[in-house]
């Protein structure tokens, strides 16, 4: 078994195992995708499954500037062009769901952003102004706690509508989902808080509303650290306590900055019997290597696709892999995105 191998997902056939990971390459004024998205992933359409970027599932969760919504008709409209091109070419791709919750900034809400606590996250924000920081946030009440996971669910609902064989569910990295998870964030002492189990429950409700309306993935980061959200060993125990309770159909899990850890990710492997999905520093051979060894189903890549739009192609020839510029990585139109510095056709060498 290897990358290139065949993987299959509750009767969904998974052609290969490289899977393109979900990047912000902020190039969508409005939010509305169009002709550049449809371009990009229809390049992107020989991997596995792709993972569409993350995507604000309401108003309330804008963080980021020129990032897709999925709360619009105009945005389903937009994006269904993009899922169309993407299954015309043989692919498949699921939308990841995003809400910034205490990460955001009122330039962006027109008022104080809302997370769990009213706990300052300490993080930097990008705005249309530059990179600002953020304040401290309103804490959510039970209503709008509720609002959101309704908002989770009607983007599920609009990402099928839109054409998308599923959705993921961001609850890596800062935002929304992980500050609930995050003991020094989450400091309620109502149902969404004051134990493990509690602070749980927000992503659980938000897992059943969107599998109400097809396949759903979970995007985890157990080892983050930087900030008010540095993981020690008593909250990973609690990741792997919410991994073993977990209903969603795949797990897909950023790993250390470190590089592959396998001996990190065995441990998820055993509490998870869904496909499981790993980040973050791979290559051809190591990701290769953790599949071969049955650690993981399937590998993803950001900077590598970003780069190399063809990157199944190279894999399965063994050709060199071009590196990505960071100058392109956000912002800006055509050249980095879908125009790449190597021609994409694959040449002898």
């Amino acid at each position: 078994m290897s990358l290139l191998t065949p993987a299959g997902l509750d009767g969904w056939h998974l052609p290969n195992r490289v899977v393109v990971a979900p990047t912000t390459r902020a190039r969508v004024p409005g939010g509305v995708p169009g002709d550049l998205q449809a371009a990009y992933y229809a390049q992107r359409a020989g991997a596995g499954l792709i993972v569409a970027e993350g995507t604000w599932v309401s108003e309330r969760a804008v963080g980021f500037p020129d990032v897709p919504g999925v709360y619009t008709e105009a945005q389903v409209a937009g994006w269904r062009r993009v899922t169309g091109v993407v299954h015309a070419l043989g692919g498949r791709i699921v939308l990841q769901l995003w809400h910034t919750g205490a990460v955001s900034h009122p330039d962006f809400l027109g008022g104080r952003p809302a997370g769990p606590s009213a706990v300052n996250p300490r993080e930097p924000v990008h705005t249309a102004s530059g990179r600002l920081r953020t304040g401290t946030p309103r804490e959510m009440s039970p209503a709008e706690v509720r609002a959101t996971v309704a908002d989770y669910g009607t983007a599920a609902e609009n990402a099928r509508r839109a054409g998308f064989d599923g959705v993921e569910i961001a609850a890596n990295g800062v935002y929304l989902l992980a500050q609930f998870l995050h003991p020094r964030l989450n400091r309620r002492t109502d149902a969404y808080g004051g134990s493990a189990a509690a602070r749980r429950r927000l992503l659980a409700e938000v897992v059943d509303a969107a599998a109400a309306h097809g396949r759903v993935g979970v995007r985890l980061s157990p080892w983050w650290t930087g900030g008010l959200f540095t993981v020690d060993e008593a909250l990973r125990a609690e990741y792997e306590e919410l991994v073993a309770g977990l209903t969603a159909d795949y797990l897909h899990l950023r790993g250390p900055d470190t590089g592959p850890d396998f001996a990190a990710f065995a441990r998820y492997r055993e509490l998870f019997d869904g496909l499981l999905i790993v980040n973050n520093g791979f290559d051809r051979e190591s990701g290769n290597a953790v599949v071969e060894a049955g650690i993981a189903d399937a590998v993803s890549y950001a900077r590598h696709f970003v780069a190399n739009p063809d990157l199944v192609t190279r894999f399965a020839l063994d050709l060199p892999t071009a590196p990505a510029d960071p100058a392109t990585f956000y912002g800006g139109g055509a050249a980095g995105y879908v125009e790449q510095a190597a021609a994409m056709a694959v040449v002898s060498r």
